[in-house]
C-alpha cells in the first residue's frame, strides 16, 4: 500500500483528530463541509451534520444515502441545533448518537488522518500499530466504520490529490509525484479508471469533447440523454429543463454541446422504448461509464437484474464479490449516470423498504411498480402481463 502527501509524516504523539490536536474546528465554511460531504471524509464524522431540505432528515457527512442537491443542504454544529430547525435523525447514520466518541471509533479516525498526510507507504501492520490494534481487528473496524479498507481509503485519498492538482492548474506530470506515484505506467493503471477518463482530458474539464443531449418528456417527468461518441454519458430525470441542462453542463463543464442528429434521435427513441416497456426491449446501445473498478463491478451486476425483480445492496455486495461492502454498494448506485440503463431503482434495502434512489424515490416506486405490472406471465408466449 502506498500513501504520499507533500506534507510530513506525523509523529505519534500527534496522531490526534483537529479537535483534540487545536481546541477548534476544521470545516469551518459551508464550503468545506459540502466538499468533505461529497468526499464522505471521515475526518468530518463528529464534526458537523447536514439536513435535507426536501426530506426533512439531517445526517452524518459520512452517511451512505445518495448525495442531495446543494441548494437544499443545510449545515448545523450539533445534531441538537439540526433538531431545533425541524429535522429528524436519519435512521441509517444515526446522527443523534455519540458513538463517534467511542475509543475504537475515534482511533479509526485518527488513522484516516495518518493515511491522509503520511509521506511513504504504510502497511497494515503499521497503521493497526498506530492505533494499538491487531491489523486483523482494525482492517475489521476500520471498513465497518469508514466503508472501505484503509488500502482502498488510501487510494481514494491520492485520486482526490490527482484531481485538485489537475483542476488547480498542475501538469499531469507534476499531478503525477504530487500524489506519489513514482512512474507514470503505475499512474495511468490506477488513476484513469477512477477519474474515468485520461487525466489529460479531466484536467481540462472534458476540453473540447463532443456531446450531444436532447431533453424530452417521459412518464416519470423530463429525461435528459446525453451521449458521446463512445456512448451515451447520462439519462438524467427532472422536472425542469434548466435543473437538466445545468446538471450536465457542471459534470462535463468544458465540452462541446451540440444538436441532435438522425443517429442520435435513434439513440433516444431506443433508449424511451426501454424505459417504456424493458420486458419488451433491449438497450442494445453503447454505454459511456466513467467510474472506479468497483464502481464498474456494481454497475455491470445491476445490469443483471431482470426487469420486475429485486434485489438488495447486500445481494449486490456477494455478487461482486464483497458481501461485507453493502454501504459501499449503496454510495456505487448512488454514483449511477445511467438512469434505468444502469437499473439501480431495482435495489432495495434488506427489509424491503426501497432506500434511496438519486432521482428521488417517488420515480423508484413508479419504475417498480410499472415493471412488475408489466412482467411477463411464466410460460405466457404471448408476453401477456400479469397484474399482480
Amino acid at each position: 500500500m502506498e500513501m504520499t502527501s507533500n506534507q510530513p509524516m506525523a509523529s505519534p504523539d500527534q496522531w490526534t483528530l483537529p479537535m483534540e490536536k487545536t481546541g477548534t474546528k476544521v470545516f469551518l465554511s459551508d464550503d468545506d463541509r459540502w466538499h468533505a460531504l461529497v468526499e464522505h471524509d471521515p475526518q468530518a464524522y463528529g464534526e458537523f451534520v447536514y439536513g435535507v431540505l426536501t426530506t426533512g432528515v439531517y445526517c452524518r457527512p459520512t452517511c451512505a444515502s445518495r448525495l442531495p442537491n446543494r441548494e437544499n443542504v443545510r449545515f448545523f454544529e450539533t445534531s441538537i441545533e439540526a433538531g431545533k430547525a425541524g429535522f429528524r435523525p436519519c435512521k441509517r447514520c444515526k446522527p443523534e448518537s455519540t458513538e463517534w466518541r467511542q475509543p475504537q471509533t475515534r482511533a479509526v479516525l485518527r488513522a484516516c488522518r495518518v493515511i491522509a498526510e503520511a509521506d511513504e507507504p504504510l502497511s497494515l501492520k503499521e497503521l493497526a500499530h498506530a492505533v494499538d490494534m491487531s491489523p486483523f481487528h482494525f482492517q475489521r473496524l476500520f471498513k465497518k466504520i469508514v466503508g472501505v479498507t484503509p488500502k482502498q481509503y488510501a487510494m481514494e485519498k491520492r485520486a482526490s490529490r490527482v484531481r485538485e492538482r489537475l483542476t488547480k492548474g498542475a501538469t499531469v506530470t507534476e499531478a503525477m509525484y504530487d500524489a506519489g506515484f513514482g512512474s507514470s505506467s503505475r499512474f495511468y493503471e490506477k488513476v484513469t479508471p477512477t477519474l474515468g477518463m485520461k487525466p489529460s482530458v479531466y484536467k481540462n474539464g472534458a476540453q473540447d469533447v463532443p456531446i450531444r443531449f436532447a431533453i424530452v418528456p417521459c412518464f416519470l417527468g423530463l429525461a435528459l440523454v446525453a451521449a458521446t461518441g463512445q456512448g451515451i454519458c447520462a439519462i438524467d430525470f427532472g422536472d425542469t429543463a434548466k435543473v437538466l441542462k445545468d446538471n450536465l453542463r457542471h459534470r462535463f463543464p468544458k465540452a462541446v454541446f451540440q444538436e441532435p442528429d438522425p443517429r442520435f434521435a435513434a439513440m433516444i427513441a431506443k433508449v424511451l422504448a426501454f424505459l417504456e416497456n424493458p420486458h419488451r426491449s433491449r438497450l442494445d446501445l453503447p454505454l459511456d461509464i466513467q467510474g472506479t473498478a468497483f464502481q464498474r463491478r456494481v454497475w455491470l451486476a445491476l445490469q443483471e437484474i431482470p426487469a420486475g425483480d429485486t434485489v438488495s445492496y447486500a445481494d449486490i455486495a456477494s455478487r461482486v464479490g464483497k458481501p461485507k461492502a453493502a454501504r459501499a454498494v449503496a454510495r456505487a448506485c448512488a454514483a449511477n449516470p445511467l438512469a434505468v440503463a444502469i437499473p439501480c431503482h431495482r435495489v432495495v434495502r434488506s427489509n424491503g423498504q426501497p432506500g434511496g434512489y438519486r432521482w428521488g424515490l417517488e420515480r423508484k416506486r413508479v419504475l417498480l411498480e410499472r415493471e412488475k405490472e408489466r412482467k411477463p406471465v411464466p410460460g405466457n408466449l404471448w408476453g401477456t402481463t400479469s397484474k399482480t
